[in-house]
């Protein structure tokens, strides 16, 4: 319950009041606070107000103003003045201008003139200002409810305020809550006063309604009050909660009282003559006003009130019963209607009718009401029930309220005899309402709650590894559509915050948390919570670190030559700028800058002197450079002879390391190679074999592979379509489109002339990222971490392997993650951060100074798990010659793999070889090993195995010496054979004695110092324990057992005690020791067999020789004498006594062998005679069969009730049939009520059913019709296929 509110001093000693104004005019607010140095703030619609063209505030000392310059409808609003903590609100209304009324004709004195019928409106208007007046003049605040809108600290957006109503007038409160925050839909509670809830009072006069705004997320709930009443004033309460958040709101409703017809008053009655009225101009004023003294009085219209006054005191309904309205009516209205109805003695009223006994009457309409509430699941259905009184009466559902109106598969409406069914398919959580049902004007009405599944995660999150600056999305999938769902990571609830750091995304099903750019803080685990799980995830953020594939060189080139700088980086994402001698470099006709994936090229054509210079590459981003130098080469051109032999100008020939020429697999092979001679001479190409015959020294022919040849710049032979051969002034290029990996060799040149011939040879190696390596092998397993190893790839690429990338993911996942971002240079890894108990797999890339090479084959799939703890309580059990028996328990951590066994091993002291106890594992918690050495000193211990291995073993802290020790023989005598074993004849006994005893001790029973016969009894003995069982018992079993255990000398003797009893025998010698007056005295003597137990006592019976039924006299009578009384004068009696024991009474009593007769005294009695009555009665059937309609599938009966003298028999039929043999019928009779059982009725089970009874004396028969209808389900089928 909120806490009351606090009371509170006011900042101001006078308050601004509500005024009324014309439009067009000004109106001033004024205000004093308590102190001079205040400050001040005015507001309007909970808007702060400035000084201005429309507003002019003022403050002198602790007087302060407000005034507002021509008024328009628009300044019609709530204004508030704030002062410290306190803050006063008022009103400023609107009123139109009076058209000036027009003058009546002087001397009709019949007539009212406008002003004389304006006069009561002033006072009216009076009225109202004087209420409002009143109110506002309150000095507590709190008639001023606090603006709600400034600070909302609780679930509310918006509270409902406090209003105020007419009477038979609509009210409406609204509250507002927003969801977004929110994991739950929230729960709304109205209550008037502390406890009344509302929800159950939802009908004629109060509506409550809920919508949901899905882009805002905003929950309105609104409170409609129809027609209110005067007792629905009072102090509300709106509750909101959802999961464990709460929060409450306190508003009033204030109910006014209609206004009523106009009282008498005497001096707005007296009418002035013309010659006043002429005198006043303009509206009416007040009663006050000086002007209304002038004029004559006229008393017509005082005689008209008084009429109409009369007139309405005749219309006064005297059939009013003031009885059946104070019943009714609330204890605050009592004195209202005994003034309304003229009661003078209230209190004598109110006595008579404290008096008169309220009954609740039962319902004339119901036989069965809704019950109070009823709960479904959403998307299921439900059914409400009635029962009406009336088979054909109809009946109306309500909605909160609303009539439900029979339309679509929405609701079903059923009518089957008296039950009325209203079923709900589908329940949603608008379905989550009052309903009611309607017959005539009785009505009962139910809550239905439908409830929201859990809504559980179908597809959980994934890992994921990142590099800095990414875009992440984590996604998962839920079981229900637009479900709420809650973010958090590393345990803090995550937001939309200002910078949009994290975004999220609803699909259907699915939801997405985005993150537009990672850093590395956003590294951690994410989760997403709903109310039915949750599911986890890892998120790695890795710097990234851009990569030089091939870096620029150092370039030379002639005039008019092409200059080309060209870089590799990793990244292609990243640009750059290109430098020369520090000044950026544009590009212009000569000078190309390119950037096409990872490759940045600058290319200047036609190169001069001035293009030398130092070039520079800058990657953005990045703190370092790429520096290359290019040199121009001026080419002089002197006179040269005719006749001049060919020359090949190489830098770089032949085969050593540093003349080879190394390209990328994939790039363009271009070898220019400068050459003079005159004539022009001819260019051979060829890889494996030079042209010319002159060869090196001591190399053989090799096999021609390829030959190209130019003449004059002209192709003579070709090669294959990725070949270029061209030649220009003083150079012959050789190009190959695309390398790959068999262009790799030794490429020859021979250029000859007239003059001669010239050759040269040119390495090229030709280089690859290198083969996958093979499928990974996963050595060992650790309960988040695994070992796994590879074997390099066969061929490296040509380059050496600088390292490995391994890749891991979830069986059931495409998404691969990166474990490691720098090359790992060695071929085994320890993978951690794993979760125990999934399945992954691996997969490695090779990496060279090229670049990465495809991935290997995934590895087997694999769950990391850990080995158990080790086993603990190992200690010894038993022990034996031969044979130890050990014991411990299961480890306390088990893991997310399961328990395979144990495995139990053994060694002998000083050696270090464990010996397997059993082949295999034991999956028992305890083992007894066998056929071991006496006397050996062994070392045991026990290991529990899972799909991760052996855990840490459990060892037996000191050696065992297997010997059997000696331990002396001790009987353990359960407590409830320390006395007296009873038993009856005919029982079992079956006594089991536990004893212990190292070596096995002989055992041996007896029986009152005799050996037991096998034959008597039956032995069954143990190593722990000794059996005695008896089938059945007889008397010849009682007395006393003896059990011995005997070790060698030592033994242990107990005894065991066995009474089998019996029935007694009948007492002997009864005979009658006296008569006198109505009593007898019997005595008799103990029985000769007491049943191998104490008799406890005897049964005294007596008999009346005439009817010979026997009434008990003693039981339980101890002694063996005793004194009948109180017997009959003038009958003759015997008697006879039983034995009682332990048993029970025995067999046979002892009967008196004479009879007593009770001598009477006086006249001898003669009893009358009587007829005896004929009671025989034809049947009749009292209750006769009923017509039935029933469901098929469902057991159904038929009843009906007979009487007859005698019992009549009964037989049934369908259709004039006889039903008796038949097994799908059952007929049950008990007390008259005859009931016929059909089991699983199907439609051909209808039709007329006949019951027929017959005695002696006559017969009757009953009938009734049985209708069955198909199941509810087909029909809805059947509504479903059309």
């Amino acid at each position: 319950m909120p806490e009351p509110a606090k009371k509170t001093v006011s900042a101001f000693s006078k308050k601004p009041k509500t005024q009324e104004a014309e439009e067009g005019s000004s109106v001033t607010f004024e205000a004093e606070t308590e102190k001079s140095e205040a400050k001040v703030k005015w507001q309007c619609n909970s808007k702060d107000i400035a000084s201005g063209n429309k507003y002019a505030i003022t403050t002198i000392g602790n007087k302060h103003s407000l005034t507002i310059r021509n008024i328009t409808e628009e300044d019609a609003n709530v204004y508030a003045v704030i002062a410290g903590g306190s803050k006063v609100k008022f009103e400023l209304r609107i009123v139109t201008k009076p058209e000036d009324p027009a003058e009546a004709p002087v001397g009709e004195p019949g007539d009212v003139t406008p002003d004389q019928a304006s006069v009561p409106h002033p006072a009216a208007s009076t009225q109202g200002g004087t209420s409002a007046t009143t109110q506002d003049a309150n000095p507590a605040e709190g008639a001023h409810p606090p603006d709600t809108r400034q600070d909302l600290t609780g679930l509310f957006t918006e509270k409902p305020q406090s209003g105020e109503v007419t009477v038979g007038e609509n009210i409406t409160f609204v509250a507002r809550v927003n969801a977004e925050s929110l994991l739950k839909k929230p729960s709304v509670k109205w209550f008037k006063g502390k406890w009344m809830d509302l929800a159950s009072k939802c009908g004629k006069h109060l509506q409550l309604k809920e919508t949901y705004d899905r882009n805002t997320k905003v929950y309105t709930f609104e409170m409609h009050i129809i027609v209110a009443k005067a007792n629905f004033a009072g102090g509300y309460r709106c509750e909101v909660s959802s999961k464990d958040k709460f929060d409450s709101c306190n508003f009033d409703l204030t109910v006014h009282e209609a206004r009523a017809p106009e009282g008498l008053d005497i001096r707005a009655a007296f009418r002035r003559t013309s010659e006043g009225g002429k005198k006043r101009s303009g509206p009416a004023t007040s009663s006050t006003d000086g002007r209304e003294d002038s004029g004559e009085l006229d008393f017509s219209t005082l005689l008209k009130k008084r009429e109409s006054i009369k007139a309405m005191h005749m219309n006064t309904d005297p059939d009013v019963d003031v009885w059946n309205i104070l019943s009714h009516a609330p204890t605050s209205e009592y004195e209202k209607i005994a003034f309304q109805y003229g009661i003078t003695d209230l209190r004598g009223m109110l006595k008579r009718l404290k008096k008169m006994k309220k009954e609740e009457k039962k319902s004339e309409a119901f036989l069965k009401k809704l019950d109070p509430a009823y709960q479904v699941l959403k998307g299921h259905k439900i059914k409400l029930a009635v029962e009406v009184a009336n088979e054909d009466v109809e009946v109306k559902w309500f909605k909160n309220g609303q009539e439900i109106q029979k339309s679509g598969s929405k609701y079903l409406f059923e009518s089957v005899g008296n039950m009325r069914y209203l079923t709900i398919n589908h329940c949603s959580l608008a379905d989550d309402a009052a309903y009611t049902c309607v017959v005539g004007d009785e009505k009962c009405t139910t809550e239905l709650f439908v409830k929201e599944p859990p809504v559980t995660i179908v597809k959980n999150l994934e890992d994921q590894m990142v590099m800095k600056g990414e875009r992440v999305e984590l996604e998962c999938e839920v079981s229900e559509e637009g479900a709420t769902v809650k973010w958090e990571k590393d345990g803090v609830e995550l937001t939309r915050d200002e910078s949009l750091k994290y975004r999220f995304k609803k699909d259907g099903c699915k939801h997405v948390l985005i993150i537009n750019e990672a850093s590395k803080d956003d590294g951690g685990h994410y989760k997403v919570k709903t109310n039915g799980g949750e599911s986890v995830a890892e998120l790695l953020v890795q710097e990234k670190e851009l990569e030089i594939y091939q870096s620029i060189a150092d370039l030379t080139v002639k005039a008019k030559d092409q200059a080309v700088f060209k870089c590799e980086v990793s990244d292609e994402n990243v640009r750059g700028t290109w430098y020369k001698n520090g000044v950026e470099v544009k590009p212009d006709t000569r000078t190309n800058i390119s950037h096409i994936g990872r490759i940045h090229k600058l290319t200047i054509d036609e190169v001069k002197p001035e293009d030398e210079g130092d070039y520079t590459f800058v990657p953005d981003g990045y703190a370092f450079n790429l520096s290359a130098k290019l040199n121009f080469l001026e080419v002089k051109i002197d006179y040269v002879p005719r006749q001049d032999p060919p020359k090949i100008h190489l830098d770089c020939m032949g085969r050593t390391a540093d003349s080879t020429i190394i390209v990328v697999a994939g790039n363009k092979l271009r070898l220019d190679v400068p050459i003079t001679g005159d004539p022009a001479p001819t260019v051979i190409w060829t890889k494996g074999e030079k042209a010319s015959s002159v060869r090196p020294d001591g190399e053989e022919n090799a096999g021609h592979s390829a030959c190209w040849t130019l003449n004059d710049g002209e192709v003579i032979t070709e090669g294959d379509g990725r070949v270029h051969v061209e030649s220009t002034k003083g150079h012959c290029i050789f190009t190959i489109e695309g390398a790959e990996r068999q262009d790799e060799g030794v490429y020859s040149v021979v250029v000859r002339n007239p003059a001669g011939e010239d050759t040269a040879d040119i390495n090229v190696k030709v280089v690859d990222v290198p083969d996958p390596p093979q499928a990974p092998k996963i050595l060992s397993l650790g309960e988040d971490s695994c070992i796994v190893q590879w074997e390099p790839p066969h061929f490296d690429g040509g380059e050496p392997i600088i390292g490995y990338v391994l890749e891991r993911k979830k069986l059931r996942s495409y998404r691969w993650m990166r474990l490691n971002f720098d090359p790992y240079p060695e071929t085994t890894y320890e993978a951690r951060r794993m979760i125990e108990g999934m399945t992954y797999e691996m997969r490695v890339y090779a990496v060279n100074n090229i670049g990465m090479s495809h991935h290997s084959p995934a590895s087997q799939p694999f769950v990391p798990v850990a080995p158990t703890s080790e086993p603990i309580g190992l200690h010894v059990e038993d022990i034996s010659d031969t044979s130890i028996t050990l014991k411990w328990r299961a480890p306390e951590r088990v893991g997310a793999a399961e328990l395979e066994g144990y495995g139990v091993e053994y060694c002998k002291e000083g050696t270090d070889e464990w010996v397997p106890a059993i082949q295999g594992l034991t999956e028992r918690s305890s083992m007894t090993i066998k056929n071991l050495t006496t006397g050996d000193k062994l070392l045991f211990r026990v290991r529990a195995y899972n799909m991760a291995g052996p855990s840490p073993p459990a060892v037996l802290a000191q050696p065992v010496t297997i010997r059997e020790i000696m331990q002396r023989p001790k009987i353990w005598l359960p407590r409830n054979l320390r006395q007296t074993l009873i038993k009856k004849v005919g029982e079992s006994v079956n006594v089991m004695i536990p004893f212990q005893g190292k070596p096995r001790p002989k055992v041996t029973w007896s029986k009152d110092g005799e050996p037991l016969q096998p034959s008597f009894a039956s032995i069954r003995n143990s190593e722990f324990d000794s059996i005695l069982f008896i089938r059945n018992t007889e008397r010849k079993h009682s007395g006393q057992y003896d059990l011995k255990v005997q070790i060698e000398n030592v033994e242990d003797t107990v005894k065991v005690m066995l009474q089998i009893v019996d029935l007694p025998g009948p007492p002997e010698a009864l005979k009658i020791v006296d008569v006198w007056g109505f009593n007898v005295a019997l005595e008799w003597k103990q029985p000769k067999d007491d049943g191998n137990c104490e008799i406890s006592g005897y049964t005294v019976q007596k008999a009346d020789k005439k009817t010979m039924e026997w009434f008990t006299v003693h039981d339980h009578y101890r002694r063996t004498h005793c004194v009948v009384s109180d017997l009959i004068m003038g009958n003759e009696y015997i008697f006879r006594v039983f034995s009682i024991n332990l048993v029970g009474l025995s067999h046979e009593p002892c009967t008196t062998k004479e009879s007593v007769f009770i001598q009477k005294s006086g006249m001898d009695y003669k009893s009358p005679t009587y007829k005896e009555h004929d009671f025989s009665e034809a049947p009749k059937f009292t209750h006769p069969l009923v017509n039935r309609s029933i469901i098929a599938g469902y057991n159904a009966t038929l009843s009906c009730a007979v009487r007859g003298i005698p019992k009549p028999k009964v037989t049934w039929y369908k259709n004039k049939m006889d039903i008796s043999n038949e097994a799908k019928y059952r007929m049950l009779s008990k007390q008259g009520i005859l009931t016929l059982e059909i089991r699983k009725p199907g439609p051909f089970d209808g039709g007329v059913y006949t019951c027929k009874a017959v005695n002696d004396k006559g017969e009757d028969v009953v009938e009734c019709k049985l209708e069955v209808r198909p199941q509810l389900a087909k029909e809805e089928k059947k509504d479903a296929n059309k």
